[in-house]
């Protein structure tokens, strides 16, 4: 159980000679749920971008699964952030659910049976799969975010990393989402970025700020001085119930 599974030593990524991650260290142990918050252009997608292996560091040391990020991508799932996409696209929820096998497969080999059995299982997981035969672009947003989530399961990973996942859907799906990823949590680590300060930490087990660089002690005790120093404006933390953080607002707004 204590197993870890993905480690960032001293990791430095620069574009174009602008620092975006700056020495940072990390230890994700087996079926954590990590949250990782910070500010917009603070490094969080590219920091799941180092996991996977699409981003090399210039600097520093990235293990996953025990290897290097490039050899172990086959054991991740990875939901990225949605932006814009051709709602037109004549492509089913289930064509989506199987493209997450394409990785294995490879572009010019036909799906299996047990291949659709394996989608029809994730799409269950999700509780999409009614929906499986219906075009992808007529999908709400919180319908639409599910099914990425079966496209990242399909494949049966032991990591599950999330870019805003809650990200234009409303607060009664986001908190669906929340339970689902919770239950797939008993059997899967979960790294997740979200700009969900309040509602991810009721979820998680663990939260660490990012912002170039990343402040993290191992559970989700995060002091205001963490907090002011990653967003750099002053923070309240607020407590009824669960505990959560808000931002308050800059002087002159």
């Amino acid at each position: 159980m204590d197993e870890e599974v993905i480690r960032l030593e001293d990791v430095w990524v620069q574009y174009n000679g602008v620092t975006v991650l700056e020495g940072v260290n990390l230890s994700v142990q087996n079926l954590d749920f990590l949250g990782i918050i910070g500010p917009n252009g603070g490094g969080k997608t590219t920091l799941l971008k180092v996991i996977l292996g699409l981003v090399k560091p210039n600097r520093g040391k990235v293990t996953v699964m025990g290897g290097p990020p490039e050899k172990s991508r086959r054991f991740i799932g990875y939901v990225p952030q949605i932006t814009h996409f051709d709602r037109e696209f004549p492509a089913t929820v289930l064509d989506v659910v199987l493209m997450g096998l394409l990785g294995r497969k490879g572009l010019l080999r036909r799906y299996t049976e047990e291949d659709r059995k394996a989608a029809y299982k994730a799409l269950e997981s999700m509780e999409m799969l009614e929906l499986k035969d219906r075009q992808v672009g007529k999908l709400s947003g919180g319908e639409l975010q599910r099914v990425l989530l079966a496209r990242a399961l399909v494949s049966d990973p032991k990591i599950l990393l999330l870019d805003e996942p809650t990200a234009s859907i409303d607060e009664p799906t986001k908190t669906q989402l929340y339970e689902l990823l919770k239950d797939l949590n008993r059997r899967i680590t979960i790294v997740l970025v979200s700009h969900d300060i309040g509602v991810i930490s009721a979820y998680v087990d663990k939260i660490a700020c990012l912002n170039r660089r990343l402040f993290y002690h191992g559970s989700k005790e995060i002091t205001a001085e963490i907090m002011e120093e990653t967003y750099r404006c002053p923070i309240e933390l607020i407590a009824h119930g669960v505990p959560h953080r808000v931002l308050k607002k800059h002087e002159g707004e």
